[in-house]
């Protein structure tokens, strides 16, 4: 399934996004700015574009598998929702778990952007819940 994604450069430093290989479910979201993420800190990194997503869309800002495992580099609040009216630039809350500081540059991939559908639901309150096997267990119910 395809569909267009419009993007304007508000910085021009932005990269456009891009997805890596053929098939890939995540494009490549870039910094359009110099940033030092310090151990155990955040940073709001901007990628220097702002986007229309179509109607029934939403855009999921997730980390990159390589600066998790290698850096300790991951993105709070993940997947972050970018919902299809926001039209601000897309910034990318990264987070520092690793033990020395990590320095981002203009152009360095780092966070991956997925595009997905948005399934609305109908809310509606009950009485009661149908009963299931599993019942109210949550949190580590079924074993470590």
């Amino acid at each position: 399934m395809t569909t267009t994604v419009s993007f304007v450069r508000v910085s021009p430093d932005a990269t456009l996004p891009s997805y890596a290989h053929p098939g890939d479910a995540g494009m490549d979201l870039t910094s359009a700015e110099d940033v030092v993420v310090e151990p155990g800190a955040r940073a709001l990194v901007k990628t220097g574009l702002a986007m229309a997503l179509p109607p029934g869309y939403e855009a999921q800002v997730r980390p990159r598998s390589g600066l998790a495992l290698k850096h300790g580099i991951t993105v709070l609040n993940t997947p972050g929702t970018i919902d299809e009216g926001y039209r601000g630039e897309v910034g990318v809350i990264l987070f520092n778990a690793g033990d020395v500081a990590f320095k981002v540059a203009k152009g360095d991939r780092i966070a991956q952007m997925v595009i997905a559908p948005v399934t609305r639901a109908r809310i509606a309150e009950v009485a009661d819940l149908d009963s299931t096997e599993r019942g109210a267990g949550g949190f580590g119910s079924t074993g470590v």
